[in-house]
């Protein structure tokens, strides 16, 4: 029977085809490559190299130098070549010569996240660029020296040798038998003609005396197509809005995927930093709530309420897997009391724990994933704001912020929660749960409220562990395909929210991200380029401005160096790091440009992305967002398709497609990247969601019935092999489904 799964596996499954690019010829004719020369000896390749290595380093909030690594010259007019985790975000950055002469950072002219790399570009001339060398010149066993600035002593030479190429993660890396230090990232390594090899980015965890470069392919491919950003832009990377947060007391405060994330040590009394909501509050009685995890049982972080925006508030947060509620009434030490103390089985160590505080007249009622731990009359402060604080050298997570009149129990109550664990009280360790079981759980409560019961179920019941994990994802993923349904029953294609279905195609696999934040992101960008417009702007004057916005002045850009990976099909993750897919970057641009009031509709031309302006010409003009908005000419587009589709033309690739069809994009391309990942129960979680906005899928509900029976679900692979055998449908093998069908029927009695 293994014959026929994989002939089953390899049956096609209905795709448009994996978005992709061609490279193009390097942009920047005045960087140097390397043309062969005489072998020098170390010191001599380190003395030639000296003025072109740099220290960079970025500042913290108080203005006092928070990071230091390394950095080169690749250009006389001031690039400077870095790896991306050295700048570190939304930070001022300069860079500081051998000679002692210092420039601050005006642009970070190319990022790119998936290779650790950033090109920096300084206000400076006639600078001395190192030479970039040919990729795959560097023989397995080459003498190389690395420069850089260990430990922060500035301007270190180390010497080895090439101990070979590898791949890790996707990048092309150079293995290197040299002992690599903090302050070495993103130095250069050179072979013995002084020609850059690769960029210094990881150390060994197994042994000193060995490092890893990026390889200088991934370099000079970042360079053919950089996304400049301004620094007065790149200052706000990962910042936290203003508008709803005042950070204070130094520490770094950022938010990503729906969480809001703190480290370093803070100014303030027992090196406290705090995050105060601008938001404002109701009348008492209220409720305040956030869940929090820390990255170490040791340090401390929490709620803090009553804030004066200053040096006084109270705090309820763990500290060494105790629970504390104190208050602080300045900034001397004499002046902060620990009111109560005492540890909580509630409480889970190194876990996502909800901290909720209950303010009455009288009283302040502190809780932990519900159960109460402190009741607190201490009635010195009754007014004032909310929000997160950290201690001491604490790297913290929250999450879930909200305040209300009422906030609903964390976890399900203790009936609904027995009533979940009885109806798993039979969940076999050898077999997933079946879809029945998955209904009657979700009629108890809520999918998040059943997920917390099933996690603590799998907690007490290792044997069972894993199949409870799958269940409450099921729960997870039943939930994000309701919300799908919901969107695509609207009968009007205008009234689809499409920027809505994209990132819950990303909450499909994330369940942290939250789609608000990112609905009120875009917002917020919406209306940073309307502040660039007049009041009665022309379509054109909205197209320019959206292209600049951006293009220009955000530095969005297509994908170059790790194009297949997942993170670029995840909208939240274009929206973040600024880089992404043609079609990610598309649907960006597109519910931009609705909310600009231009009418912009995607074009799915096989294997590239494009869109349609229809606003500033009668027939409309196609623009790829891949490349910057460039305008493609009809023509052009024609080649795409030529190209990618075995030379055969149809005009209907050049209509637009519905908002259902590019969401079956989007999670198609994660089909197959899942499919060359060998990820069975992705897949199955991409084919279910197709079926769910389009049951007519007849090739995707024969994977899916393989894949439920790869994956043990045989009842529900019955199920789809009945529904293909009763539609009959033309173009299948009805003899190899009955003989499938079968086989299942053979499996489910011996169970």
């Amino acid at each position: 029977m293994s014959g026929l799964i994989l002939l089953l596996l390899m049956s096609p499954v209905a795709s448009a085809g994996f978005d992709s690019d061609e490279p193009i010829e390097a942009r920047r004719p005045d960087i140097p490559v390397a043309a062969t020369g005489s072998m020098l000896a170390a010191e001599d390749l380190a003395e030639q190299a000296k003025s072109s290595v740099v220290a960079v380093s970025y500042a913290g909030r108080d203005g006092q130098q928070a990071g230091l690594g390394t950095g080169f010259v690749i250009s006389a007019d001031g690039l400077i070549a870095t790896n991306l985790h050295v700048i570190g975000e939304a930070r001022p950055i300069s860079v500081q010569f051998t000679d002692g002469k210092k420039y601050d950072v005006k642009e970070v002219y190319a990022t790119d996240r998936q290779m650790d790399l950033a090109v920096l570009k300084v206000e400076a001339k006639d600078l001395s660029p190192l030479p970039l060398a040919k990729p795959g010149s560097l023989k397995q066993g080459a003498e190389v020296i690395a420069l850089g600035n260990p430990q922060g002593l500035r301007y270190s030479v180390v010497k080895g040798v090439n101990s070979g190429t590898r791949e890790i993660d996707g990048k092309p890396m150079i293995q290197l038998a040299i002992p690599i230090e903090p302050g070495n990232s993103g130095g250069p390594v050179l072979d013995a003609q002084g020609h850059v090899q690769g960029i210094v980015t990881l150390k060994s965890a197994v042994t000193r005396n060995l490092g890893y470069a990026v390889n200088i392919s991934a370099l000079k491919g970042l360079l053919e197509k950089p996304n400049p950003v301004p620094m007065n832009r790149w200052l706000t990377i990962g910042t936290l809005d203003e508008r709803h947060w005042k950070p204070l007391f130094g520490s770094r405060w950022r938010q990503r995927a729906g969480r809001i994330m703190v480290e370093g040590f803070g100014s303030g009394l027992g090196s406290r930093s705090l995050c105060v909501s601008q938001e404002d509050l109701p009348e008492l009685p209220y409720e305040i709530a956030v869940e929090v995890k820390l990255d170490d049982e040791s340090g401390a972080a929490g709620l803090i309420f009553y804030s004066d925006e200053n040096t006084k508030h109270y705090g309820f947060y763990p500290s060494n897997e105790s629970l504390r509620i104190s208050r602080f009434d300045g900034s001397d030490v004499f002046l902060w009391r620990v009111i109560e103390e005492k540890k909580s089985n509630s409480y889970r160590a190194g876990e996502w724990n909800q901290l909720k505080v209950r303010l009455e007249t009288d009283r302040i009622l502190c809780y932990v994933n519900d159960e109460q731990v402190f009741e607190v009359r201490d009635q010195r402060y009754t007014q004032g704001k909310a929000g997160l604080a950290k201690f001491r050298d604490t790297v913290a997570s929250f999450r879930g912020f909200q305040v209300a009149r009422d906030i609903p129990p964390y976890r399900p109550s203790r009936e609904t929660a027995q009533k979940i664990l009885d109806l798993t009280e039979d969940l076999r360790v050898d077999r997933p749960p079946h879809a029945a079981l998955i209904e009657e759980v979700v009629k108890e409560t809520d999918e998040k409220r059943a997920q917390q019961a099933l996690q603590e179920r799998a907690r007490l019941l290792q044997k069972q562990a894993e199949r409870l994990q799958q269940l409450a994802q099921s729960i997870h993923e039943r939930a994000v395909r309701d919300d799908l349904e919901q969107l695509f029953e609207k009968q009007k294609e205008a009234d689809i929210d499409l920027l809505t279905a994209a990132l819950l195609v990303a909450r499909l696999d994330n369940a942290e991200v939250e789609v608000k934040t990112y609905l009120n992101q875009v917002a917020a960008m919406t209306n940073e380029i309307q502040k660039m417009l007049p009041a009665e702007a022309t379509p054109k004057a909205k197209l320019k401005a959206l292209n600049d916005y951006l293009f220009r002045e955000t530095g969005f850009h297509g994908s170059r160096t790790n194009y297949y990976s997942r993170s670029n099909s995840y909208i939240n993750e274009t929206i973040e790091d600024r880089e992404g897919l043609p079609i990610t970057l598309a649907i960006l641009y597109m519910e931009l440009g609705r909310r600009l009031g231009l009418d912009i509709e995607g074009v799915g031309l096989p294997g590239h992305f494009v869109v349609r302006v229809n606003s500033t010409s009668e027939k409309g003009e196609l623009v790829d967002v891949f490349e910057g908005g460039e305008v493609v000419s009809e023509e052009a587009a024609r080649a795409i398709v030529v190209s990618a589709n075995s030379g055969r033309f149809d005009e209907e690739f050049l209509k637009a497609q519905p908002k259902k069809e590019i969401i079956k994009r989007m999670l198609r391309n994660l089909l197959n990247l899942a499919r060359d990942d060998e990820d069975v129960q992705a897949m199955l979680r991409y084919v279910e969601t197709m079926i769910a906005i389009d049951e007519d899928l007849l090739q995707e509900r024969w994977l899916r019935a393989v894949l439920r029976y790869q994956t043990g679900r045989i009842s529900e692979a019955m199920a789809d092999a009945d529904f293909l055998l009763e539609k009959s449908p033309e173009g299948f093998d009805l003899r190899r489904i009955h003989e499938f069908r079968d086989y299942l029927e053979t499996v489910k009695q011996s169970e």
